[in-house]
């Protein structure tokens, strides 16, 4: 396939007329349905490995772009376009949905609700994921940001767990409020840019400093809370806790980063002075969402919202790395967002696996799992090691780009985050301890499900995890080489260089 295919489009309508199929399949054929929605997301993967290929490195900033009328008196169009920062999370997304899928292949078996229909909302919301990624046009940008809430809330909702309405309930009206700030401020922007909304045209407008500062907090408050950062981040453990394990390794894994995305190609490109002025505010809420969700998640007795706070800790290295204005920490900042959604998908994949087994998510009701199920917790607790981003593991690197480019420029930042680093060890080593290690838990031995270790399906879940993890541990040029342009040019709309050399540092590198 030639540059000029039209990925963008088709990859967000396939998952579309997929989810369409899928829910209008008998309920009394669920079988017939997984298989069809893991096919077409195999599809849709492939469809982004050949985009990802005929992506030129060094090339112009957004590529394959498709523009179609839609409003016209409005100014609103249908048009797509990705730099290398949406390449990035197009290909994370195309890959963690067929995995999901698998993963939960029996998620809904139990459930009163329709087995189609389950399977059908994860299509429907790759479909939503891959358009919010995609959109080039603000306004499209922005239905996709609301429509994407809508089957994430039922996901939680009909085939959640305990407390799966309150949770729901939260999580639509959190990211609804967030989606009333950037309502306005897109209509803002529509005025004083002169009635359109492409993005590339906005990037070109002035505006006074009054005006550019609110119009970046409509934006950056819904991108906040979207992420989520602190204090806006309560919604999370709740809704991470009550999700189906494969839904909440999507809604971690994926939907987050659409806060994080949104600040590096709309905070940043379109409010350059504003995202400046802003920056030692947003610095200090992330380094406190760092250390605070930390401690958090070392006193959690329930596994999925431990793994939901160990969430809100890496979106703070996230910030830190987005607001540092440095090319190393930004390029660590996406690269943190992509190694972030494989190893806390693959964690929150296996813990899922582990409360279907033991039928309870509390760290007290397991204790010395791994002498029942020795592959089940070796994965577990590889998948914790990448979380604290243990040296050989792909998060090890963006974590310490992130923290070698904020250091450069901001020392006590980049000190302080360090301790999230420490307690991120003690949250992880304390839940494996707990899960799978130490005497064996007798109420465990009379658990049909904890003789049962990691199945063929399983295998095939946490495999290709645990491959990239490890792969772009020891080599992510890949993934850099594709991020790095988009970096730079993010750099230079906010007007920002990377500081030179010491005096020392090149004195050294001479020697």
């Amino acid at each position: 396939m030639s540059a000029d295919f039209p990925f963008l489009s088709v990859l967000t309508a396939a998952p579309l007329v997929g989810a369409v199929v899928v829910a209008f399949m008998p309920r009394s054929r669920p079988e017939l349905a997984k298989r069809v929605a893991l096919g077409w997301s195999l599809a849709v993967f492939v469809l982004a490995v050949f985009m990802w290929v005929s992506f030129e490195v060094g090339g112009d900033r957004l590529q394959f772009r498709e523009s179609y009328p839609w409003i016209p008196n409005w100014g609103v169009n249908f048009t797509f376009a990705a730099d290398g920062i949406a390449l990035v999370m197009l290909a994370l997304i195309a890959l963690l949905v067929p995995l999901v899928i698998l993963a939960s292949w029996h998620d809904a078996d139990k459930s009163k609700r329709s087995v189609p229909v389950y399977f059908a909302l994860l299509l429907l919301l790759e479909c939503t994921m891959i358009g919010v990624f995609a959109a080039a046009d603000i306004f499209l940008f922005y239905v996709f940001f609301e429509v994407m809430l809508v089957p994430m809330y039922f996901l939680i909702g009909s085939f959640g767990g305990h407390q799966r309405q309150y949770a729901a309930v939260k999580f639509f009206l959190y990211s609804l409020v967030g989606g009333l700030f950037m309502l306005a401020a897109v209509i803002g922007l529509w005025v004083v840019g002169g009635r359109t909304f492409d993005w590339e045209s906005l990037t070109q407008i002035d505006m006074t400093t009054g005006t550019e500062r609110w119009l970046f907090l409509g934006f950056f408050i819904a991108f906040a809370i979207k992420a989520p950062f602190f204090p806006f981040h309560t919604w999370l453990p709740d809704a991470g806790g009550a999700a189906p394990a494969g839904s909440a390794a999507l809604l971690v894994g994926v939907m987050d980063k659409v806060g994080t995305f949104g600040i590096l190609r709309y905070c940043l490109p379109l409010f350059p002075e504003a995202s400046k002025w802003f920056a030692p505010y947003a610095l200090t809420l992330a380094v406190i969402g760092i250390i605070y969700a930390a401690l958090l998640a070392i006193g959690q007795n329930d596994l999925k919202r431990l793994v939901s706070y160990t969430s809100i800790a890496h979106f703070g290295f996230i910030g830190v790395g987005i607001f540092a204005f440095t090319t190393q920490a930004g390029t660590g900042a996406v690269l943190y967002m992509v190694n972030h959604g494989l190893a806390t998908g693959l964690l929150f994949l296996v813990v899922g696996m582990l409360v279907a087994r033991r039928g309870s998510a509390l760290v007290s009701d397991f204790g010395g799992a791994g002498k029942l199920v020795p592959v089940l917790a070796g994965v577990l607790f590889f998948a914790g090691l990448a979380s604290l981003a243990l040296p050989g593991t792909a998060p090890f690197v963006s974590e310490f780009l992130v923290l070698i480019g904020t250091f450069t420029v901001n020392k006590p930042v980049a000190i302080i985050a360090t301790a999230g680093i420490i307690l991120a060890a003690a949250y992880v080593l304390w839940m494996v301890q707990r899960t799978t290690q130490g005497t064996l838990n007798p109420a465990l031995s009379g658990v049909e499900g904890m003789r049962r270790d990691l199945n063929l399906r399983e295998k095939v879940v946490v495999t290709p995890l645990i491959l990239l993890l490890l792969l772009l541990g020891f080599y992510p040029k890949p993934v850099t080489d594709v991020i790095n342009p988009a970096i730079q040019a993010t750099m230079q709309d906010v007007g920002k260089t990377d500081p030179a050399p010491t005096v020392a540092t090149v004195q050294e590198a001479g020697r």
